[in-house]
């Protein structure tokens, strides 16, 4: 997910039919209503089914961070981590933030310990990718499922990717209308600082309804929400954009029509579940 655009916006709005890097925006917007769709469904009928949804959404980034890093060389314990998903958001569904905490150590103990195994040439190098990504999808995802873990952790969780989205949403407008002072062009270029305001006002006005409407809570809670969740999404775009330039690739796969790979949709998305969880629980309570 990302924020804009430094093109002029005449050429922008041009392009606007391919979405923001050349892409098909309707494939786009499809993919991402399908997603939404599949997320609501389990959240509102088998609650417990998000679990399982989510899960297979890290297992596929698990898969597309493997292949991606095998462009530098870079061996990733693959096996520990598929099963690291499964085990950490089900210690953290069933035991809470405890058992998130150790789930998480004996993961990182079992990758380096693995990472013994194919000799000392290259250890650091692939042991210190295969650690980042367990923290990245492992960790993150099991904030997802404290949230999970509330009496309203349905709601929790919709307003989690909605605010998200949101950010999303008010940054390409704004970026495509008025795009014109990249932000860090280069890490990302398409991303300007007109695209990070659309984003905070999208975000805070959304915030705002969602705090006072679905949590019956003050709306300034809300904006203080969207406030950090924009500027967490929009440094979780950086960091998405710096790893697939350092590993030279455009996006991490393929799979998801209009938007490259799975990480590439969940980019924002996962560093926001920790904020998230960790805004909610200071404002609304565990």
């Amino acid at each position: 997910m990302s924020n804009e655009s430094s093109a002029a916006p005449e050429q922008q709005v041009a392009e606007a039919g391919h979405g923001r890097a050349g892409r098909n925006l309707a494939a786009a917007v499809g993919a991402g209503v399908v997603l939404g769709a599949i997320c609501l469904i389990s959240l509102f009928t088998v609650k417990w089914g998000f679990a399982v949804v989510a899960g297979v959404a890290l297992l596929i980034g698990v898969r597309e961070f493997e292949s991606a890093l095998s462009n530098r060389d870079i061996r990733l314990d693959a096996i520990p981590l598929y099963i690291g998903v499964v085990g950490v958001s089900t210690a953290a569904c069933l035991w809470g933030i405890e058992g998130l905490a150790v789930a998480f150590g004996i993961l990182v103990l079992v990758l380096l310990f693995a990472g013994l195994r194919h000799g000392t040439d290259g250890y650091v190098r692939n042991t210190s990718a295969s650690v980042m990504v367990a923290a990245y999808l492992p960790f993150m995802i099991g904030f997802v499922m404290l949230m999970l873990r509330s009496d309203n952790g349905a709601y929790r969780i919709v307003a989690f990717i909605l605010l998200t989205v949101c950010s999303d949403i008010g940054g390409y407008i704004a970026g495509v209308l008025f795009g014109k002072h990249p932000i860090a062009p280069g890490i990302s270029p398409k991303k300007s600082w007109e695209g990070l305001i659309g984003s905070i006002v999208l975000q805070c006005i959304a915030g705002a309804a969602i705090f006072t409407w679905m949590f019956h809570a003050p709306a300034w809670q809300g904006v203080v929400t969207g406030l950090v969740m924009t500027a967490v999404a929009t440094l979780g775009d950086f960091t998405e954009s710096a790893i697939k330039r350092d590993l030279g690739v455009k996006d991490m796969g393929t799979i998801v029509p209009g938007h490259g790979g799975m990480m590439d949709r969940l980019d924002s998305l996962i560093p926001n579940a920790f904020t998230s969880w960790a805004l909610f629980t200071l404002f609304l309570g565990p």
